[in-house]
């Protein structure tokens, strides 16, 4: 499926923009063809969340309009790694051990908060949906983190 960046069909993730190891990578998966990538800490990522879950979950989010899903979580870092074209063992292994690679990251970068307990693939909610074009607009260029 090719998608326009710039378009309303293009997928959203959602990381830690505190994280240089999640801005790093939030990088890498940009040059996924047509993923764009906005910062937990965007103004928009809030109100969205509230909209999909119920509340704010800490936790990376992959929003595809198209095939209105959200995975969070193990989930998303699953689907990403798919995505990138990595052989469906790696893609185990990231969701596997998605925890303990989550712990590590946050240790290192001096995160204060623990991802939250969501890991499933949701159906993209409606007042959600309408939502993505917003979170869309705040993708940073470059991540905090690395600029």
């Amino acid at each position: 499926m090719s998608t326009d960046p710039d378009g309303a069909d293009a997928p959203v993730l959602i990381f830690d923009g505190d994280c240089p190891y999640c801005s790093v990578a939030a990088v890498a998966l940009r040059r996924l063809e047509g993923v764009v990538a906005v910062p937990w800490e965007a103004d928009p990522v809030g109100p969205f969340l509230d909209a999909q879950f119920g509340s704010r979950p800490f936790a990376m989010v992959l929003v595809d309009p198209v095939e209105r899903r959200v995975y969070a979580g193990r989930s998303a870092a699953e689907e990403l790694a798919d995505r990138a074209g990595t052989p469906g063992i790696v893609g185990g292994l990231v969701r596997d051990n998605y925890d303990r690679i989550a712990d590590v990251v946050g240790t290192l970068s001096g995160r204060g908060r623990d991802p939250a307990d969501v890991h499933d693939t949701y159906r993209l909610d409606d007042d959600a949906g309408e939502m993505v074009g917003s979170l869309r607009a705040a993708a940073d260029e470059a991540p905090t983190a690395l600029s």
